[in-house]
């Protein structure tokens, strides 16, 4: 199982986003993507405060990245908005969607969104791929991301 997962991983196939959609269409329980997105967005926000706590900035600033993608998806998907339809029928969510979808619900929901967004990209860039920030350099990023995740629980409550 973890040698199919990491060629799929290797081809650009993003597992959980597959697992999630297939869960998605055969379920009675319309929400139920939306409390998977949210349950690993609390989750990767987990992560990365322990990936901080361990030195390890790069790990940390991806982590925190994965935790506002699942978020931007959940709300997406919660206020239909047509990136999220348009991910569904292309089978994958590109960046330019999720940041085009946190504009829109940022609109709708307030700046809490396009501040955790925001700062969940710079992470992406700066702290993952090049790992130019250090722990210390990342805690005010990591900080939004997860004000974000636990604003998007308050929302996607109701």
């Amino acid at each position: 199982m973890e040698e199919l997962i990491r060629v799929a991983e290797e081809r650009g196939i993003d597992v959980e986003d597959l697992i999630i959609n297939a869960i998605r269409s055969r379920s009675n329980d319309p929400t139920e993507s939306i409390r998977i997105r949210l349950e690993l967005a609390r989750r990767f926000m987990t992560e990365a405060r322990e990936y901080m706590s361990k030195g390890n900035s790069i790990q940390a600033s991806e982590k925190a990245y994965k935790a506002a993608e699942e978020v931007v998806k959940a709300l997406a998907e919660k206020y239909g908005l047509p990136e999220h339809h348009q991910a569904i029928k292309e089978g994958k969510w590109y960046t330019h969607q999720l940041s085009t979808a946190a504009n829109k619900l940022s609109r709708i929901l307030g700046n809490w969104v396009l501040n955790g967004w925001s700062s969940a990209y710079l992470l992406h860039v700066w702290g993952f791929h090049e790992a130019k920030l250090g722990v210390d350099d990342i805690i005010g990023y990591v900080d939004e991301v997860e004000r974000m995740v636990k604003e998007a629980e308050k929302a996607l409550a109701h």
